[in-house]
């Protein structure tokens, strides 16, 4: 008979997991399984003299954990504790360990290192569907400490910092914020991943300062031209706003498998990847003239990209990030049916008809439209306003040289 993952004999159910882990020698071995039988017949007292014996001939990890199950069988909670420790000097990695000692140090008022063990256990624990049955109440239980930790951690530094807050009234405070939730672990800290070009030592700032962009304010004027251009496009050439995310066969989808050749997300493009789309500009004059007027990203065969982006009711852009940290993306709303929310990093924000922002698409962002129409709106990219005109003008040559350095463009 083996400890595995059963509740720990003569605890409270989700208290305590025992489990048998590292072999020790053929004698050690049997009198371990002895001593586990002691346990079962709640004899902890016969079964730490045994563990003793086994410990003098092979000491160990299953050891150390089936003595952590007696003490705890006789209330022992410092003995049980230290025994896990023990364990743990074996394999420090011992997810069971880690996990049952982070449960008992809860139990003991030791909530500090409690929330330690559990958040360190979480971090290695199997995939979900791989914890066994028996562990899972008790994983729960390490979250829920953990998160409940964190919480408090926070309402406290919150406490200290606010009062402090009042001294500096022009202080903007949500980078402070957010690193508060960061150090408390309740949120990550995202950075930017772009898929193809990283320009080293840009600061990742999910959305922009529009006060950075002056010209905001001609293309937020301009919402009801572009939105009509945009429903004349609907109308007239549906077909042409085609399945933004579209896969070859033989290439992995990841998070795209829903939208992939899927027209639930749909794109009509002015400008493709630097080349302007003749056809779709002279259908909406007035939205390319106001483009052209304004600062879009000029790389030719990369840049800009201009498109009326349409998101199909209740549906949803999974967290994906962009190609380049050298360049930002600007949003104008065209058509708001209802809700519809937009993530960058850990800053979410709701669409609202004549306001446009800008954000750094190499940080992670995810799209939702919760209403029971189509969603519509402008999409354009610009340079990152923080590289110099030299280091746009060596980019530039750089990946077109790149474009004729073979044809896989991701190598």
């Amino acid at each position: 008979m083996t400890f595995n993952t059963s509740p720990m004999p003569g605890a409270p159910p989700g208290s305590m997991p025992a489990t048998g882990a590292t072999a020790v020698g053929a004698t050690g071995m049997s009198t371990v399984r002895h001593a586990e039988a002691a346990l079962m017949g709640r004899d902890p007292d016969t079964a730490l003299a045994l563990l003793d014996q086994a410990e003098a001939t092979q000491p160990g990890v299953e050891v150390c954990m089936t003595r952590a199950v007696a003490w705890r069988m006789k209330g022992d909670l410092p003995r049980a504790i230290e025994a896990l420790s023990n364990a743990l000097a074996f394999e420090p990695y011992n997810f069971v360990a880690l996990l049952t000692r982070g449960l008992l140090r809860h139990d003991a008022g030791q909530h500090a290192e409690a929330a330690l063990d559990c958040g360190n256990a979480l971090k290695i624990a199997p995939a979900p569907e791989r914890i066994p049955q028996g562990l899972r109440v008790q994983v729960e239980r390490a979250r829920t400490i953990v998160d409940t930790w964190r919480e408090a951690l926070r309402a406290h530094l919150k406490a200290a910092i606010e009062p402090l807050k009042g001294e500096f009234p022009s202080q903007r405070w949500e980078r402070l914020d957010e690193s508060l939730d960061i150090y408390c672990g309740i949120r990550r800290a995202f950075v930017q991943e772009p898929l193809l070009f990283t320009l080293p030592r840009l600061p990742a700032i999910p959305f922009h300062d529009r006060d950075a962009f002056p010209w905001l304010g001609e293309l937020e004027a301009a919402t009801d031209t572009i939105r009509a251009e945009c429903e004349r496009a609907l109308e007239q050439a549906s077909e042409a706003f085609a399945p933004y995310i579209a896969y070859p066969p033989d290439a992995p989808v990841n998070q795209w498998g829903e939208l992939n050749h899927s027209r639930r997300w749909s794109s009509y493009f002015l400008w493709n990847c630097g080349t302007r789309q003749d056809e779709a500009c002279a259908a909406c004059p007035e939205t390319t003239a106001l483009l052209e007027r304004l600062p879009m990203q000029d790389q030719p065969g990369f840049a800009p990209t201009a498109m009326f982006s349409a998101l199909e009711p209740r549906t949803h852009i999974p967290p994906h990030t962009g190609s380049a940290n050298t360049r930002l993306l600007v949003h104008l709303p065209l058509i708001l049916p209802g809700p519809a929310r937009f993530r960058v990093g850990n800053e979410e924000r709701t669409w609202r008809m004549g306001e446009a922002w800008v954000f750094d698409d190499s940080i992670e962002h995810e799209a939702w439209n919760d209403a029971d129409a189509l969603r519509v709106i402008l999409i354009f990219d610009i340079w990152n306003p923080l590289l110099s005109e030299g280091e746009r003008a060596l980019i530039t040559a750089m990946m077109r040289a790149r474009s004729s350095f073979g044809s896989a463009k991701g190598i």
